[in-house]
């Protein structure tokens, strides 16, 4: 018999990036543009990277790693308001197995000539498969390649 376990926890990130909260949103909200920093990992195959950005909406992305684990990706967007606020919530799989399920906010605020970023999310992680340390590590690496991204200067 699985001993099965939850444990439940949360962290916060706070980014400036220099470019305008229209243009960060973009970077979110926008296939094309989420496709650049989110579904490409040097040495990962992506399989499959679908949004479709509205309040009920979801979002999928199936990736596989150098070691041949798939990791999926499956969320819903909660709430939108354009330029100001994402909230969404997921879970992740690698292969079948379900490693935990989350909810995330994303909060986007006016910073001089650039946007304060507030990323939040809260995590129940499931049967000792992730941990928060591990979470909020490969967050951080998303942001930077947020930051990267919109560094190219490419449009909104």
């Amino acid at each position: 018999m699985t001993q099965h376990s939850v444990t439940h926890a949360a962290f916060t990130i706070v980014r400036h990036y220099d470019a305008s909260p229209s243009r960060v949103f973009a970077a979110w909200a926008k296939k094309d543009n989420k496709a650049r920093w989110y579904a490409s990992h040097a040495g990962w195959t992506s399989q499959d990277f679908t949004i479709d950005f509205r309040i009920g909406g979801r979002e999928h992305l199936s990736i596989t790693s150098p070691d041949r684990v798939v990791h999926t990706f499956d969320g819903q967007y909660q709430d939108i308001v354009p330029n100001e606020r994402i909230i969404y919530s997921y879970d992740i799989h690698l292969d079948r197995t379900r490693i935990s399920v989350s909810l995330t906010t994303v909060e986007l605020k006016a910073d001089g000539a650039g946007t304060k970023l507030v990323f939040t999310e809260q995590d129940a992680f499931l049967d000792g498969h992730d941990t928060v340390s591990q979470r909020e590590t490969g967050t951080r690496s998303l942001l930077d390649s947020v930051a990267a991204f919109l560094a190219k200067g490419e449009p909104a």
